[in-house]
């Protein structure tokens, strides 16, 4: 067993969450694995022990089902050899808003807003007490450009994006760490999942070069990782034409061009 912090990864058994399993296995990390697919996550965790040496835990758990989150946060709560929760779990929706079944969206928001949510609620006290703990939440670059016209999933990484930056301002002077992970497009199944094909896209980037990409800014505490954004200094001026905002909202009259000329 590892003196390190364990890792609780959620949809871990493909794609990034199983890239994030490897990674922080061979950073000599026990892992804890969460995902819906038994036989996969079993694989995985088999080979991940024969080739680190590290424990591996398996939790087969749907997220999407409260019996699933209950089992999820119940181990998050209790098992304090858990310091890192990575939120990887989620779903893409397929076609545009008109076209999606009310039911599926439901569900897509309940995977990627409701679960995430609700496991970092899970473990923050206990990291609280302790002063220490990091939450990675894998987000998206959707959630910053309704351009795209993914507007059920960019909502609900635009959630992700502000949960975790507030987060950090709540949880982060009390010793937790929050980072917010923005990939763009990645080859993993979610797109097989979703009814797309990845290879009609442009700019696929490979999966271990996300988490690669991920880890070095997890490793230099960034708040928020964009890995396929060249210039981190537009995030800068983003970041700081938003904060410039904060003071003038704060108003007892509207703004002047809103008003009726007398």
């Amino acid at each position: 067993m590892s003196d390190k912090p364990a890792i609780l990864i959620t949809g871990a058994s493909s794609g990034i969450g199983a890239t994030y399993a490897d990674r922080f296995a061979r950073r000599g990390h026990d892992l804890v694995l969460v995902a819906r697919d038994a036989e996969r996550l079993a694989a995985l965790a088999d080979r991940l022990r024969a080739e680190t040496g590290v424990v591996v835990d398996v939790l087969r758990a749907d997220l999407t089902a409260e019996a699933g989150l209950v089992q999820v946060e119940s181990r998050l709560r209790e098992d304090r050899r858990i310091g890192v929760l990575v939120n990887n779990a989620g779903v893409a929706g397929h076609g545009g808003f008109l076209d999606q079944d009310p039911a599926a969206a439901a569900a897509l928001v309940a995977l990627n807003v409701t679960a995430p949510t609700r496991l970092a609620s899970a473990v923050a006290p206990r990291f609280v007490q302790s002063g220490t703990g990091t939450i990675v939440n894998i987000g998206s670059v959707v959630g910053l450009a309704p351009e795209f016209g993914m507007a059920v999933y960019g909502a609900t990484k635009a959630f992700v994006l502000f949960l975790s930056q507030g987060l950090q301002q709540e949880l982060g002077p009390k010793g937790i760490y929050i980072q917010a992970v923005l990939p763009a497009a990645t080859r993993t199944e979610i797109w097989k999942r979703s009814g797309r094909d990845v290879n009609a896209l442009q700019g696929v980037m490979e999966v271990g070069e996300l988490v690669d990409a991920a880890l070095a800014g997890f490793d230099r505490r960034e708040s928020v990782t964009i890995p396929p954004l060249p210039d981190a200094g537009q995030w800068s001026a983003f970041e700081a034409a938003r904060i410039a905002m904060v003071p003038n909202f704060a108003q007892s009259r509207a703004a002047e061009r809103y008003r009726a000329s007398a």
